[in-house]
């Protein structure tokens, strides 16, 4: 099943159940989607967004609500910060697991490898590769500076 049909059949469920926190989430991560397809179209790509470019998309809403549940948590608003928190859950859902320190070292030395990378001016190189293969699957911002360790040295 394609992660677009993926979303339809949660946004379902959630209707059935009558669960708000879903249901919303579930079309704020469809009105992104059709935002980036529309855009999409006007760089000539008629299909839509690919899937690798929706995994980000929900990696970044991930990042904004994890800073405003922090921004929610310090300013005395816990019952904000604990939406924030559910709509993660709701995001997680449909990203592929996570990838551990480990799988993440030997994914960069592969890609290392694999685009010839010897020092930190190819750094664009290999983080280009990463989110083409490993989209949704592991945090850009801690590959990078894995990525950043490894080509210093």
């Amino acid at each position: 099943m394609s992660i677009r049909a993926e979303f339809t059949t949660a946004l379902k469920e959630a209707m059935q159940k009558k669960d708000q926190v879903a249901m919303s989430t579930i079309r704020l991560i469809t009105a992104a989607m059709k935002d980036r397809d529309i855009a999409a179209r006007g760089n000539g790509n008629d299909d839509g967004i690919p899937d690798a470019e929706i995994l980000s998309m929900m990696q970044s809403m991930i990042k904004q609500r994890q800073e405003s549940s922090k921004t929610y948590t310090d300013n005395g608003r816990p019952e904000l910060a604990e939406r924030e928190e559910e709509e993660i859950k709701v995001i997680e859902r449909f990203l592929p697991q996570q990838m551990g320190e480990d799988e993440t070292s030997a994914a960069i030395d592969t890609i290392i490898a694999d685009v010839s990378a010897t020092n930190i001016k190819d750094m664009g190189k290999v983080m280009n590769e990463l989110k083409t293969r490993y989209a949704g699957q592991l945090d850009m911002a801690k590959a990078g500076g894995a990525v950043k360790a490894k080509l210093a040295s």
